[in-house]
């Protein structure tokens, strides 16, 4: 770790974004983070289109104010999530939680690319292993065969009591082959035991990503590669939306969309608040590094308008998708409570029941699950190069190993991934899921008492004027200041039962898991605190002065000492720190 009295070291070299809008794109990609859909689908899902009625109003009075503050630490400072902390050293220590929280996120999120990896490679088979005719020479002594219309059904009985009441658990053909591909997924024998096919479609998806930064490893690329990425998941997916319209039930799933129940919508108002948190990527951080290579001048205001209907455009038009599949799957048996209907992971693995029931199913088996692929792979690589450019800035001596550093960050989490590998690791990970949803609510609720009361509300006005050349509203301050963090405690506290709710069907090893990825992490951020108290001694109020604060560009530098010359802050703005090591 960094001496905390060792000068900030700005890396002149590292470059900019193409064209402003990458910016824009990256951040639009962060909304492709689909597990929160998979881990809480019950929790929001159900509102409808009714439910971005108050994630607008959170927009309003929390995520743009606060994606402009983010924003502001990365362009303000042209660094990633760790170094931008320069701004209150003492609380460093978030920025490497950020950073423990995203390697976490990637552990477990190449199942969400793995997937439909499996199911595009298979799509080139001339009969879908999961149709009609493969389905039905499977042999399972568990499972009676059901023909309803003319897709197969497999329904497992099971007894519920001792009164002989019995419920049919009805299961999606595509997801019973998502798990014939573990040796057992009803009972606890080989919980732990490797599915080498499965650890085989990681080994390709980790050699995508591989590629990706072997090619695009520059701002400049990397921001062309995910402009392109993000634009052809959009237009992927809104072929599949017009397709799926012609489905049967597909307009009662709309109309069930456009017009939820008073019930649903009063339930899903406080956890849309948390699809909220999701705007921000996997690890919290991440839209500071993104910022971060934006031109000094770029205008964030409006950008964080922009990206934040982006991102509802996307979450609607998934919700949209979610709902007319869910109604197609549920139309092949009537509503009762001795039936349901298993429609786990509904974007990934049901849907592959619905698209072989389509005219040219390997076709549209292929452009859906493309989709979801390149949906994932932009959220890893997103993700992997707000770390490695987080590092580079904060840790000088890394810049020339970037290579090294890169690919050695890869393998290891295509190593540490294979415990998804696991039937024990792809049932329980959304646990994990949860749990970092609690600390990324904490996360935000810490930087607001860091730059409004820590850093100070004058100073950090006086920093958005000076770099937009417009003043941050007042009144956005006293929200922030003062609704915001109550609604963060709230939230807080729903999150906490989520958690325990999650971790009462998870294992030990979990747990376990849990504890030592997200939960000791949080310790990093007092630790620091007093690690850094012991660098620098000296007055309280001295140590939480903001050091090497001040934009990179020397013209912006020089300007931007006239301007505070006469402020409590401590700058070195002429001290030689261009040279670059």
């Amino acid at each position: 770790m960094a001496y905390a009295s060792k000068p900030f070291s700005p890396d002149l070299n590292r470059g900019n974004w193409e064209k402003p809008t990458d910016y824009i794109f990256a951040c639009f990609g962060l909304a492709l983070k689909l597990d929160i859909f998979v881990a809480s689908y019950y929790f929001f899902f159900n509102m409808g289109i009714f439910g971005m009625v108050p994630y607008l109003i959170y927009m309003v009075i929390f995520l743009v104010p606060i994606m402009v503050i983010h924003s502001y630490m990365g362009q303000f400072s042209s660094s990633g999530f760790i170094s931008a902390f320069r701004l209150s050293p003492v609380c460093k220590g978030m920025g490497y939680v950020s950073l423990i929280l995203t390697i976490t996120l990637l552990i477990y999120y190449a199942i969400f690319a793995a997937v439909p990896l499996l199911f595009m490679l298979n799509s080139f088979r001339p009969t879908l292993p999961w149709s009609c005719e493969a389905f039905k020479s499977w042999e399972n002594d568990t499972i009676v065969k059901l023909s309803i219309c003319n897709v197969i059904i497999a329904e497992h009985v099971a007894k519920e009591s001792e009164n002989e009441t019995y419920i049919s658990a009805i299961y999606v053909p595509s997801i019973v082959y998502f798990q014939s591909h573990f040796e057992s997924f009803e009972n606890d024998i080989g919980d732990y035991d490797i599915s080498w096919h499965l650890s085989g479609l990681f080994a390709l998806v980790w050699a995508m990503i591989a590629f990706i930064f072997y090619k695009f490893s520059e701002p400049a690329k990397f921001g062309k590669c995910i402009r392109y990425m993000v634009i052809g998941t959009v237009a992927l997916l809104l072929v599949c939306f017009v397709r799926f319209l012609f489905l049967p039930g597909a307009h009662l799933g709309l109309k069930n969309y456009m017009t939820p129940s008073i019930e649903e919508f009063v339930v899903g108002i406080s956890s849309t608040f948390i699809m909220a948190l999701q705007a921000f990527g996997a690890g919290w951080g991440s839209v500071i590094a993104l910022s971060s290579f934006n031109g000094f001048k770029t205008n964030i205001m409006s950008y964080s308008w922009i990206i934040s209907f982006g991102q509802i455009f996307i979450y609607i038009m998934f919700g949209m998708v979610s709902f007319m599949l869910g109604h197609y799957l549920k139309g092949f048996t009537e509503p009762s409570f001795e039936a349901h209907v298993i429609s786990d992971w509904m974007l990934f693995l049901a849907t592959a029941s619905a698209l072989s029931s389509l005219g040219w199913p390997n076709l549209w088996t292929f452009i859906y699950y493309t989709m979801l692929l390149m949906a994932a792979l932009i959220v890893i690589t997103t993700q992997i190069f707000t770390i490695l450019q987080s590092l580079f800035d904060e840790f000088e001596q890394l810049r020339a190993k970037k290579q090294e550093v890169t690919f050695g960050l890869i393998g290891g989490l295509a190593v540490c991934s294979l415990f998804l590998c696991t039937k024990h690791g792809v049932v329980y990970f959304a646990t994990l899921s949860i749990d970092a949803i609690f600390s990324q609510t904490l996360l935000h609720l810490l930087l607001l008492l860091v730059i409004l009361w820590i850093y100070g509300r004058e100073r950090f006005q006086r920093d958005i004027k000076f770099m937009l050349g417009q003043p941050f509203a007042s009144w956005k301050i006293f929200i922030l200041r003062y609704v915001a963090p109550p609604a963060l405690v709230i939230c807080l506290v729903l999150e906490i039962e989520m958690c325990l709710e999650e971790h009462s069907y998870a294992s030990a090893v979990i747990h376990v898991m849990a504890i030592m990825l997200l939960g000791l992490p949080i310790l990093a951020i007092p630790g620091y605190g007093i690690y850094y108290f012991h660098q620098r001694p000296g007055s309280l109020s001295a140590l939480f002065r903001a050091t090497d604060w001040y934009p990179v560009e020397m013209e912006y530098r020089q300007q931007y000492g006239e301007l505070v010359q006469h402020s409590d802050m401590t700058h070195q703005l002429f001290d030689g720190t261009e040279e670059v090591n």
